[in-house]
């Protein structure tokens, strides 16, 4: 082989290398890598919006299949806006909890000291585990003034959780009103390195983190996640985040919704799973 003709290949390679690593900016130096790869393959499902459109709302589903690197949703768009997370913060509130030694486990206990709460159900003792599923916020409202502006701020940075706006001021409030944002994508992409064991943390925490979020198990299927809803500007928003097991596979998922103008709100509370259950069965999955 001609010595140019050697040149002429080791250019092409050198080109095609180029291409590779700067296709869509994506670069292993860059810290969203991971998150920028995982949202390369999508796919609209229209059956998805049906969905949505028959519960009176407006939002996306979002689900991610890593098996196939594959993203499943009925609004990309909607699903990359960043929304204030609401209680599906208390994911990432119990794990820095549970890193601080603020709380020790998911028995810690937490005591009603007797003033008005908002619902009845919090207006009781109970365990860390309780005060997740009944969705406390006074409860996480005490853990989040615990760790601290600085320490949270040093958890989030580590974690690349969303776009927290957290200092003295609002401790223990900004998950739930002010700038504070996070996607859907945002979501699942966290819930992804969590559930892999990518997030620098202790197994113990990854252990009764990943216990502690478990909603529904049977023999067939299991599902783990937490549901949110802020109001902003008089306006509602509801999630629901997680992530399904089934026969050794996984698929992570974010729903974010808010009610038409006609929508009968005490339905939201429970629109939000039923809509993400819908669209696992739609795809054969449930």
């Amino acid at each position: 082989m001609l010595l140019s003709q050697i040149y002429i290949r080791i250019g092409m390679l050198y080109l095609l290398l180029f291409f590779l690593i700067s296709c869509d900016n994506i670069n292993k130096n860059d810290p969203n890598h991971g998150k920028k790869l995982r949202q390369l393959n999508r796919e609209q499902v229209s059956a998805f919006q049906l969905i949505i459109d028959s519960a009176d709302v407006k939002g996306s589903i979002l689900i991610y299949d890593p098996e196939k690197s594959l993203w499943l949703s009925n609004d990309f768009d909607w699903a990359a806006k960043g929304r204030l997370p609401a209680s599906t913060f208390k994911i990432v509130n119990s794990i820095i909890a549970m890193e601080t030694g603020v709380v020790e486990d998911d028995s810690t206990m937490f005591y009603w000291n007797g003033e008005k709460r908002r619902l009845p159900q919090w207006e009781r003792d109970m365990s860390f585990r309780d005060a997740f599923h009944l969705s406390c916020v006074p409860c996480y409202q005490d853990v989040a003034r615990r760790i601290g502006s600085e320490r949270m701020n040093d958890y989030l940075a580590k974690f690349g959780y969303g776009n927290m706006k957290v200092d003295s001021s609002n401790i223990d409030v900004f998950w739930l009103q002010g700038d504070s944002e996070i996607s859907q994508f945002g979501q699942i992409d966290f819930l992804y390195r969590f559930y892999s064991g990518e997030l620098p943390i202790a197994e113990r925490t990854h252990q009764l983190m990943k216990n502690m979020m478990v909603l529904e198990e049977n023999e067939k299927y299991r599902i783990s996640g937490k549901t949110g809803w802020s109001i902003r500007d008089g306006n509602n928003n509801g999630w629901f985040v997680g992530y399904l097991e089934k026969s050794g596979k996984v698929w992570f998922f974010a729903t974010n919704v808010t009610p038409n103008e006609e929508f009968n709100m005490e339905m939201f509370p429970k629109i939000r799973k039923e809509i993400t259950y819908t669209a696992f069965r739609r795809l054969g999955i449930l």
